[in-house]
């Protein structure tokens, strides 16, 4: 993967973890204040996809090296 290529993805990684991060947060937050159980399982799920695409980039950057 040539560097700025990799650069761009390393950048949309960030950005996707800060987002995970702050999904977590409202989350707690929504959990702490009694919130409708249906919006936390749905904040839950999009916080999920966001790990699949964070994987999924993060798989991109680390080269798969057998041992």
């Amino acid at each position: 993967m040539p560097d700025q290529e990799q650069a761009e993805v390393r950048l949309i990684v960030a950005r996707l973890r800060q987002e995970h991060e702050d999904y977590d947060v409202a989350i707690n937050a929504m959990i702490a204040t009694g919130c409708d159980a249906l919006r936390v399982q749905r904040m839950k799920k999009k916080k999920l996809v966001i790990k699949d695409k964070l994987s999924k980039l993060e798989d991109q950057i680390i080269p798969d090296i057998i041992a």
